[in-house]
């Protein structure tokens, strides 16, 4: 459904996206993650044909969103960064506006208004003005106008922004069934969306991709993956950090806390160990009174810093 090839774009001097290259299918959830300025907000304004790329091409549904904008833009619905709209209309005129732009009359209008209204939660703000809502209110409003028209393609930056708890959850909810059969591509700074929502996603730092995975094969990349934690009681933290760094499966071994009698020590991998190392920990404690042992999953914000952040590599 989307197909971005070998996109670039250029501000003077500056190279905001330097060839990036993906495709989304149809009931796929794309989650686009990126530090401030990597380019994701530009990309995505790329897609919907907002401003045209230096280089490189776009499709939507197979339609060049250059050479014919208009079918690949009837497929998609949009909503831009900080949740643009007209403040002096109420909500049900803005919504009633959009669907008109997007060729609804009619009962077919009404319907799509209503639609959007009740999967966004927005019937207690209905007959307000834009301008006099809350942040996390306006939000939701700019979100109904990009499905009122049902569209088979969904552009969404930040569309969690500035609700809260409750309404990120709706939303979350709201986007992981609606990529059931759409296919949907959102930005988002907050890492436990990725793995609320997202099929797959995609890492961009200084205008190029640099991870592109499942939440679970990105998790893999992260030095907690596969790590073991143990809490072990009235040995001293020397000798167990000693015995566990001599296995041939460890890379180090860290103490967590040490407190009451009891060390929580977390050792980390080699490369490849194909979980050799919890096997390997458990016959080195024996002996020991260990109060409790597990294995670690990858944890994404390690990934994203570790990726992103190149002075945190180990």
């Amino acid at each position: 459904m989307i197909k971005v090839d070998n996109l670039a774009k250029v501000f003077g001097v500056k190279r905001a996206v330097d060839g990036i290259s993906f495709a989304v299918e149809r009931g796929e959830v794309l989650g686009f993650l990126g530090p401030n300025g990597a380019g994701k907000s530009t990309t995505m304004r790329m897609i919907t044909g907002f401003i045209a790329p230096s280089s490189g091409k776009v499709s939507v549904g197979g339609h060049d969103i250059v050479d014919d904008p208009i079918p690949a833009k009837r497929l998609m619905g949009y909503l831009p960064e900080n949740a643009p709209a007209y403040t002096d209309m109420t909500v049900h005129g803005f919504l009633s506006f959009t669907a008109e732009i997007r060729g609804l009359h009619g009962d077919a209008k009404k319907k799509a208004v209503s639609r959007a209204v009740e999967l966004c939660f927005l019937e207690n703000v209905l007959h307000q003005s834009v301008e006099t809502l809350s942040k996390g209110y306006r939000h939701r409003t700019c979100f109904a106008q990009s499905i009122i028209h049902d569209p088979d393609v969904l552009i969404l930056d930040e569309p969690t922004d500035g609700l809260d708890p409750n309404q990120k959850h709706e939303i979350r909810t709201l986007i992981r069934k609606m990529g059931e059969k759409k296919a949907i591509i959102f930005s988002t700074h907050i890492l436990e969306e990725v793995d609320a929502v997202c099929s797959r996603a995609v890492i961009i730092d200084r205008g190029r991709i640099v991870a592109n995975g499942t939440p679970e094969e990105l998790r893999r990349k992260s030095e907690w993956a596969g790590a073991v934690t143990l809490v072990v009681r009235n040995t001293p933290s020397a000798t167990i950090t000693q015995k566990l760094t001599q296995l041939s499966p460890v890379k180090r071994a860290a103490v967590v806390k040490e407190t009451d009698g009891k060390v929580t020590v977390t050792v980390f991998p080699k490369p490849n160990t194909n979980g050799e190392l919890t096997r390997a920990v458990m016959e080195a404690s024996q002996g020991w009174q260990v109060e409790e042992l597990h294995t670690e999953a990858g944890r994404l914000d390690e990934v994203f810093r570790s990726i992103t952040m190149p002075d945190t590599k180990a």
